[in-house]
């Protein structure tokens, strides 16, 4: 098994992934002006990322990740947009605070806490009206996993209790 990464590790590899997305060619450079280090740190780190076997680095070539550097980039790239997404979508933060923000929750809170709030994330987006349950709802989502039919029964309880409460408030409404 994989000894554990720094944060500063995960840094590199989500900058590698996002600039292989961009350029699709990454060099040593692209990556200190990104990290806002000079070279030296870059080719240092480029050799322990090499032996976790997470990049692919050459003196004087481009840098690749790994098949397995790229699996581990992409779920710290999620982790960051899932994080990222909860800063301005739901609290309204702005997307450059938010970005900062969410770098450091990535590595502030515990695997288990960080894994938590996106699969939250993740419930909201796929089954975002539930009714006052909602988070019985959603501690069965993470037990169970995402089920389409689940989530449009509870859409379904949910639209009834509020049709329902539509009619109270209109009879109400009616007898003053």
């Amino acid at each position: 098994m994989m000894q554990a990464l720094t944060p500063n590790m995960e840094d590199y590899l989500e900058l590698i992934y996002n600039l292989e997305k961009e350029a699709k060619v990454v060099r040593v450079r692209d990556i200190a002006r990104g990290m806002k280090v000079k070279m030296p740190s870059v080719t240092s780190m480029l050799n322990t990322l090499g032996e976790k076997q997470l990049v692919n680095h050459e003196k004087y070539e481009y840098v690749e990740l790994t098949e397995k550097g790229a699996k581990v980039a992409a779920e710290i790239v999620h982790q960051h947009e899932v994080l990222f997404n909860f800063l301005t979508d739901i609290l309204g933060i702005d997307q450059k605070i938010a970005d900062e923000d969410a770098c450091k929750m990535e590595h502030a809170v515990s695997p288990t806490t960080l894994k938590r709030l996106i699969q939250f994330m993740e419930f909201m987006e796929f089954c975002p009206r539930v009714g006052p349950d909602w988070l019985g709802y959603f501690n069965k989502y993470c037990q169970a996993g995402s089920s389409k039919d689940v989530c449009v029964r509870h859409m379904k309880e949910f639209l009834k209790e509020y049709t329902d409460k539509i009619t109270e408030i209109e009879k109400s409404d009616g007898d003053g």
